[in-house]
């Protein structure tokens, strides 16, 4: 089980280091007044610092190497 959860933190990792973030776009409301609606598309982005995937990448390390010794 703990092997498990290593190479998923390990690979999380890895990927939260080659991918800093993505964005997707939302459709909202700007008027909606009556039958006349006007919307418009906004593109919002999630980012997080490469630092994370680098912890989450050595904690995956040490959870798989922790699970060998046992």
């Amino acid at each position: 089980m703990n092997k498990t959860i290593g190479l998923i933190l390990i690979l999380v990792g890895i990927a939260m280091l080659v991918w800093t973030g993505f964005t997707y776009t939302r459709k909202e409301k700007i008027v909606d007044a009556g039958p006349i609606q006007i919307s418009a598309d906004r593109e919002k982005s999630v980012n997080w610092p490469p630092y994370a995937g680098g912890i989450i990448l050595v904690a995956g390390v040490f959870v798989f190497v922790a699970s060998k010794r046992k």
